[in-house]
């Protein structure tokens, strides 16, 4: 009998300590909340996103830095980052054992629709019609911040983007400096001029009629929209003093990558122009094995700019 009781006893504490563990605000667990959408004035419709909440994150008032996600062309979208690529539980493992930072990680769905025939490149379109870049910096940036509970400054937000997004996020890190502590970049999808020039017109619509407009054949293709994502042109731009303490670009492509020409032709003019960044080349392709692969270094550049900060 006696042991009965004991056993009642040490059955309604563990109940109790579950009540009192619910009632703190939890979950102590991190999440990953698709579906989301904010409001854009800019497109006049919802923009969406998924998001990964750090553990703990509804147990207190805290605010967090942000890691912005953009995600590839084609069949990309946001999903992938967890879905494919895993990146919750690489997050999770690396903020409980201490390595980084807790964070919370959105990403945006940077497809023109649910088609997407054509890509955004994140950026504007050459005509107008979709000003994804636009869009970002002016709607989605301070909405989901305000909602989210982040830190909303500067060297507290930062990009990470494989292949059309690590594009996006190195002209948006050159652009505007001041608006993100740093970006890692995986796979940019940088093209040669030699490569443009060579895409059947199929090839250049999907890609290309929209930041650089449609329907342009030969030298047409080399126009002012595309010197403005070049790297002399970003470069002119730019305040280099801003990238003087810290290497706050991180470039990281594989050798048989179909970019990597174009990437390290960048890599050579940011490293005449005295911007500082790293560069680093391993084995492998444009595909989500390497992209897996890297993430790790990745988020370790990332805690790095967000934890010292930037400029002079």
């Amino acid at each position: 009998m006696e042991g009965l009781e004991i056993k009642r006893f040490m059955f309604m504490a563990l109940v109790g300590l579950s009540l009192a563990i619910s009632s703190l605000g939890a979950p102590l667990y991190a999440e990953v909340r698709f579906n989301n959408a904010t409001r854009s004035d800019t497109f006049g419709q919802p923009v969406r996103y998924a998001i990964y909440l750090p553990p703990g994150y509804d147990a207190d008032d805290r605010s967090y830095p942000v890691l912005y996600l953009l995600h590839g062309g084609g069949s990309g979208q946001p999903s992938d980052w967890f879905t494919l690529a895993g990146l919750d539980k690489m997050l999770d493992r690396l903020i409980e054992d201490g390595t980084i930072r807790p964070l919370i990680a959105i990403a945006p769905d940077g497809r023109r629709d649910e088609m997407n025939e054509v890509a955004t490149y994140f950026l504007n379109d050459q005509d107008g019609e979709v000003l994804w870049e636009d869009m970002f910096f002016e709607d989605f940036i301070p909405a989901v911040e305000t909602r989210h509970k982040a830190i909303a400054s500067g060297d507290a937000r930062a990009i990470l983007g494989i292949s059309m997004g690590a594009l996006a996020g190195v002209v948006y890190q050159l652009r505007a400096p001041d608006t993100f502590a740093g970006v890692a970049a995986l796979s940019s999808a940088f093209r040669t001029e030699d490569q443009v020039l060579g895409l059947s017109p199929d090839a250049y619509r999907s890609r290309y009629a929209g930041v650089l407009g449609a329907e342009l054949e030969g030298q047409a293709r080399l126009n002012e929209a595309w010197d403005a994502i070049q790297g002399e042109t970003l470069v002119a731009q730019t305040d280099a003093a801003r990238f003087s303490r810290v290497p706050r670009l991180y470039f990281d492509i594989g050798a048989d990558d179909p970019f990597f020409e174009g990437t390290a032709d960048l890599h050579v003019t940011l490293r005449n122009a005295g911007i500082r960044h790293r560069f680093r080349v391993s084995e492998g392709g444009h595909d989500w094995i390497f992209w897996r692969s890297s993430l790790e270094q990745a988020l370790l550049h990332i805690d790095a700019v967000l934890t010292r900060g930037y400029g002079e």
